[in-house]
């Protein structure tokens, strides 16, 4: 599933598309992407309407137009496209916005994404609502010390999933997160002993993710447990050892029992 920096990266896709108008909407009207709106009002004030701005959030984009905002959640398998003018839309294209020298894109294989639409100048109250951001000034060493503590018996992997909290914050974050803060996904959030490097890791990992993969896409370097956590087999990139997996919070764990002993 997208997490933080690969929604940034699929923003971004759509970029080219700023301050330009869409000439035509094309849709699935009855595709679970579009549950709960309307798809003939969000055709009728997208057509025409200018591509003002957008931003990512967590899990969740805004493309504010003259007329609109749309949101974006991805899901397991969306993604945005940037395509040339005359292409010809597949059947997992579900939503397709024709410029005059572009076509922007949103693809689901699966349907497990959603969009949102919202008419009027403010930005509606699915986006203002979400948690702060982790690299913002309210995420604090106190704000995260207090969390841990109201969940001081749940394991610590679980806790970092918790959107509430963590927006953005994923799978193979989380297990980054803990490798690289050499802690056990299976300590329990009240047994944490340095609130303030765990604290730190998060903003470390979020903000070179977002630099790294939320600029062109790529993978992060050879040396984070990315690029080891993956199937089966694989070692952890600090100390040789094989790595362990197991599922903790419903969701497949990644770690090493050398360097995350608990």
């Amino acid at each position: 599933m997208p997490e933080l920096a690969e929604v940034e990266y699929f923003r971004k896709c759509w970029d080219s598309g700023l301050g330009k108008r869409v000439t035509e909407v094309r849709c699935h009207p009855a595709a679970r992407v579009f549950r709960g709106m309307k798809t003939k009002e969000l055709t009728v004030a997208l057509t025409g309407s200018r591509l003002l701005s957008s931003d990512a959030h967590g899990k969740q984009m805004i493309f504010r137009f003259e007329n609109a905002t749309l949101g974006v959640h991805l899901g397991m398998t969306g993604e945005l496209r940037c395509e040339g003018y005359g292409f010809d839309p597949g059947k997992h294209d579900h939503l397709v916005l024709r410029q005059k020298t572009r076509t922007l894109v949103f693809s689901d294989p699966r349907l497990f994404g959603r969009l949102l639409f919202h008419q009027g100048p403010a930005d509606p109250d699915w986006w203002t609502a979400q948690a702060p951001s982790v690299l913002s000034k309210e995420f604090s060493q106190a704000t995260l010390a207090a969390f841990l503590l109201r969940r001081q018996r749940a394991p610590i992997k679980s806790i970092l999933l918790m959107q509430q909290a963590f927006p953005g914050v994923g799978n193979w974050m989380a297990d980054e997160i803990l490798w690289q803060a050499r802690i056990s996904p299976t300590t329990l959030g009240g047994k944490i002993r340095d609130v303030g490097a765990l604290w730190k890791t998060i903003r470390s990992v979020c903000r070179n993710a977002l630099r790294i993969i939320g600029t062109d896409g790529s993978d992060p370097p050879t040396d984070w447990l990315f690029s080891h956590r993956w199937g089966r087999g694989g070692f952890c990139p600090r100390c040789g050892l094989d790595l362990e997996r197991s599922p903790i919070g419903g969701r497949t764990t990644c770690w090493c029992p050398r360097c995350q002993e608990r």
